[in-house]
């Protein structure tokens, strides 16, 4: 054997070694699909009417708080839809102003319909409308797709379920503790932080009664938990707070895990710059008061205000290890924009998971060994040499998955099943042109060689073409059709290497060691 073969030999000894020590052991090293693991399939539905009424809302506030600034009093400006701003008492001498005003703040996205005596309608524009409920959308698949990830699920998918709509498919394989994960994945977790005007009170009339039982338009009453009032089991108790909250989950830069003033798990998180900047305002102006930090709508812990506080706070409560852990997992990958509905939910229980396995490696190993016994009966000992580079074809193809934490499906498997049919397909066109040059009365080594080089582009032109087609399936495709696009590539690149390097190093080991006139093909 020539120093240039013993290279060659060596390289591909190399290559074997390592491609079996990326999958050993497999159990631990290839990593499986729903459809072969089992998990949770989900569709789900954005409710986007939810934050269209919550843009609508903060809009309506926001009006309302600059009139009032300047001393225009209305009787009410409120969001009657999650499209639509109703305005209403608006002065007749201050109509004018009151006028330009809500233009500056509203032309941008709502559009004006004049009423009667001082009323007026703000209704949102169609392109704004589309363009929030796509946003809506959008982000949601972001914060589910951040939260799926946090929980450590391996190769999750998140994608658009229906082309242009409000659909979120959601498949998670290998989880088993569904509950927790469908309640990570639903929680709104939307963070306000907000002064305390009045309270805590045992029932909301009481929390009125110093304002005549009346509710001003610029503030809400939200619900507590406390045993502040009777010393024993938690109750319900309400706050008066503002409806437009100081700090928001927007700001929020980081949360995690940790343990109050009494040892009790606990939320530590901080803000961001501009979060700072506002908090920083809020508790300097309302040193002594209280903060109500309230998680979607609900007060979890309403802490005293002792003196300016900017980046960092905490929340408290009765929370175990497991809640506080989860909270914070939601509160770094974002708010929710609106609430999800459960639109179809599957568990693929494991014994499935292995079926499909069993039923896929059986197909794998009968299509390679049929393959294997057509080879030796029509190519008689030249077979061999084929056998040998299909079997190296699907052991790279393994090891490259492993290496790149490539998830195998159900799909993948149908993919290994055709890598074995490509690499069979690529011999047989060396081994019939082989035949060629041989019948053309070359010599044994000359119709080798010509058979590979006259070969070579035939099988490159074939090979790019798919890989171009497997491309366009792993863009546009699904979680499955994915699988089995990956599996494909990663084939049809190993089998140019078993096929062209392999397979013709194996000819050449065998001629260097003997002076052959004829070759068993």
């Amino acid at each position: 054997m020539t120093k240039n073969l013993q290279w060659k030999f060596l390289a591909i000894v190399a290559v074997a070694a390592l491609s079996a020590f990326a999958i050993y052991p497999p159990e631990e090293q290839i990593r499986l699909g729903l459809d072969l693991e089992g998990g949770v399939h989900m569709v789900l539905r954005v409710q986007t009417d939810d934050a269209l009424q919550l843009e609508t809302e903060t809009a309506s506030e926001q009006l309302s708080e600059q009139l009032s600034l300047q001393g225009i009093e209305l009787t009410s400006a409120v969001a009657v839809d999650p499209v639509t701003i109703q305005i209403e008492g608006v002065p007749p001498e201050r109509d004018a102003e009151f006028r330009q005003m809500a233009e500056d703040q509203l032309s941008l996205s709502y559009e004006r319909e004049s009423g009667v005596s001082g009323s007026y309608t703000y209704r949102m524009r169609s392109p704004v409308e589309s363009s929030l409920r796509d946003e809506s959308v959008r982000q949601a698949l972001q914060t589910i797709e951040r939260r799926v990830n946090e929980l450590g699920v391996a190769e999750p998918i998140v994608a658009p379920y229906s082309v242009g709509g409000d659909q979120i498919l959601v498949q998670l394989p290998g989880v088993s503790d569904v509950a927790r994960a469908k309640e990570i994945i639903r929680a709104t977790a939307l963070l306000e932080l907000k002064i305390v005007e009045d309270g805590p009170a045992a029932s909301q009339e009481l929390l009125l009664q110093t304002r005549n039982g009346v509710l001003p338009p610029d503030m809400e009453v939200v619900t507590g938990a406390s045993n502040m009032l009777t010393g024993g089991a938690p109750e319900t108790v309400y706050y008066l707070v503002r409806r437009v909250a100081a700090v928001t989950g927007r700001d929020l830069r980081n949360a995690r895990p940790t343990l109050d003033e009494f040892n009790q798990p606990a939320v530590s998180f901080s803000l961001n710059r501009e979060g700072a900047r506002k908090f920083g305002e809020v508790t300097s102006q309302n040193i002594g008061r209280s903060l109500a930090i309230l998680l979607d709508g609900r007060v979890e812990t309403a802490p005293t205000i002792e003196g300016r506080i900017t980046d960092e706070g905490q929340i408290s409560g009765s929370f175990t290890q497991q809640e506080v852990a989860d909270l914070g997992l939601v509160l770094r990958s974002g708010a929710l924009p609106a609430s999800l509905t459960y639109l179809e939910e599957r568990t693929i229980g494991p014994t499935l998971g292995a079926d499909s396995v069993r039923a896929g490696v059986i197909a794998s190993v009968s299509g390679l060994v049929v393959v294997a016994i057509f080879m030796l009966v029509y190519y008689r000992l030249s077979g061999i040499n084929a056998i040998v580079a299909v079997g190296m074809n699907l052991l790279i193809l393994m090891g490259f998955m492993a290496y790149l934490g490539a998830v195998l499906t159900l799909p993948g498997i149908a993919g290994l099943i055709l890598t074995i049919g490509i690499g069979v397909d690529s011999n047989v066109l060396i081994f019939e042109r082989i035949k060629e040059e041989l019948r053309a009365e070359k010599g044994v080594k000359a119709a080798v060689s010509a058979g590979f080089d006259r070969v070579f582009l035939t099988i490159l032109d074939t090979h790019i073409a798919s890989l171009i087609s497997a491309a366009f399936l792993f863009q546009f495709g699904s979680g499955p059709i994915r699988g089995f696009a990956t599996t494909l590539a990663i084939g049809l690149v190993s089998n140019i290497f078993t096929s062209l390097f392999v397979s013709r190093t194996l000819f050449e080991v065998v001629l260097s060691r003997r002076r052959a006139a004829t070759l068993s093909i």
